[in-house]
């Protein structure tokens, strides 16, 4: 069983509230879901919609048909109308958003009391709680749906809440940022949570400005990240190239939204990958890892945390909006590592080439051993970082046909590939990437390539990394805007199989 549900309207009405409560009450009465945000870059107005996709089984990703569609206004039933069939359910007509979420429960026969539970949850809870019941009273269809048989769902979060939760419990001390879509949201976040954990939140005039500050706070000792977008990583690219020079560690947080330029501010990309990897002039080591979900946002956090520290460096978190924004179930209890920290108090730092009293020097000795220091470093860390899940294979592990993705595309792939004679094999480690992965590839009769950006920019990393090459006939690229919908891509996906 698998359902969708599309509330939508314009900004200010409510459509992202009113989602939030369907979709939590939808895990309290056990169901797995999965909820994507879609929305345009202004305060009022417009259209928004959230998309919920819940079913008794794990899901992922969305699918393009509409079952319920829950219209605030009259431009949400045009916007949708192409993605309905003869059964959906449209519901419109309501003065309140929260009768909406009354009608819902009702339609899915879900208890009263979760929504009531959730509604306590925040503030107006007697005018809301009054419109649900007369949207509950209302409703008298039921869909009948087969109910999940557990509702064990310990976690529901969005892959920025997983961002700032990861950074919290791997000992952050200062988050620096400039707002930036879709990079916002855990600065708003770790703000909320400040009085939770021992770090403080600091938004400053620029990117610039943030990612210097973040340098400062590290070179005293502290645990530093920084948050931005792609056009914020741009601005930030000439401290990364010195942090890289005198050898500081920080973490940095980018989601990839759509450009070049301002692009489409609200909309999703991949686009980004090789500007994590080689953004900033000279040759110095860096790690860039790209979560799947927000459990692995969590983990691969710490993980940087723990890399970056060790080894004086950089470590990107490479994310997006779909990730960012999207809400995920899981049960598992993330694993948090611990890192020490590495930097001494009075120690002294230069972006020069420096001798050992940090003086600058052009010494062809002294400069040919920093940088064999570095390429040393880069093989230490490579090494190092095989230690933990560099890459995951998913599917049937012994099929010869694998489908190769990374990032927030991992949910509509595993979506896509359920039944089908295949596996996934998900990059998590991009900077340094896995020789193992090489093996993995070697072993398949057809490597089919699933990217949301135009250059197939993962292909050309591993074409780089393992001389394999992916034929063009199998890369399934999307770049649109939008996140892949699985019943789209299993269509897809099966076109290349054949």
């Amino acid at each position: 069983m698998r359902c969708n549900i599309i509330c939508g309207g314009p900004a200010g009405q409510g459509p992202n509230f009113l989602a939030r409560i369907i979709s939590q009450g939808l895990v309290k009465e056990g169901y797995f879901v999965f909820c994507s945000r879609e929305y345009e870059s202004r305060i009022r107005g417009g259209h928004n919609y959230n998309t919920i996709t819940f079913s008794d089984k794990p899901i992922n990703s969305n699918a393009s048909e509409i079952d319920i569609l829950v219209t605030l206004d009259n431009l949400s039933l045009e916007f949708h109308k192409t993605r309905l069939n003869k059964n959906s359910i449209v519901l419109k007509e309501e003065q309140e958003n929260i009768s909406f979420a009354g009608r819902v429960f009702k339609l899915l026969e879900i208890d009263f009391s979760i929504l009531d539970n959730e509604l306590k949850k925040y503030g107006n809870y007697k005018e809301n709680i009054e419109e649900a019941k007369k949207g509950y009273a209302k409703e008298t269809r039921k869909l009948s749906l087969r109910k999940p048989t557990s509702k064990n769902k310990n976690y529901f979060m969005s892959g920025s809440e997983a961002v700032a939760l990861g950074a919290c419990k791997s000992g952050m001390e200062f988050y620096y940022s400039y707002p930036m879509t879709p990079a916002t949201a855990v600065l708003f976040e770790l703000a909320q949570k400040e009085s939770m954990f021992n770090y403080k939140t600091i938004e400053l005039e620029s990117e610039i400005a943030s990612i210097n500050a973040a340098v400062g706070s590290a070179i005293t000792g502290a645990k530093a990240m920084v948050g931005t977008a792609g056009g914020g990583f741009d601005l930030m690219t000439e401290t990364l190239s010195m942090i890289g020079m005198a050898e500081i560690p920080l973490v940095i947080y980018l989601a990839q939204r759509t450009g070049p330029g301002t692009g489409a501010a609200t909309l999703t990309s991949q686009a980004d990958l090789h500007a994590a990897r080689h953004s900033g002039h000279g040759e110095f080591p860096r790690v860039v890892v790209a979560p799947g979900d927000p459990k692995e946002a969590i983990e691969k956090i710490s993980e940087l945390f723990y890399l970056t520290q060790k080894y004086r460096i950089a470590g990107i978190l490479l994310s997006d909006k779909h990730l960012a924004e999207s809400f995920y179930c899981f049960d598992e209890r993330p694993k948090i590592i611990t890192s020490k920290k590495s930097i001494r108090q009075g120690e002294r730092f230069s972006s020069y080439m420096s001798d050992n009293q940090k003086s600058s020097t052009q010494e062809p000795k002294i400069i040919e051993k920093i940088s064999e220091e570095k390429i040393n470093k880069s093989k230490f860390l490579a090494k190092e970082s095989d230690k933990f899940e560099t890459f995951k294979i998913h599917g049937k592990k012994d099929s010869k046909n694998i489908i190769v993705g990374w990032g927030s595309t991992k949910g509509a792939i595993l979506d896509a590939i359920a039944g089908l004679d295949c596996k996934f094999l998900q990059v998590l480690y991009i900077e340094p990437l896995s020789q193992k992965i090489k093996s993995e590839l070697s072993k398949a009769k057809n490597i089919i390539l699933v990217e949301n950006n135009s250059t197939s920019q993962l292909s050309e990393v591993l074409a780089e990394k393992t001389g394999v090459i992916i034929e063009e006939k199998n890369k399934i690229l999307k770049y649109d805007g939008y996140p892949f919908m699985s019943d789209i891509l299993v269509s897809e996906i099966k076109k290349r199989l054949k």
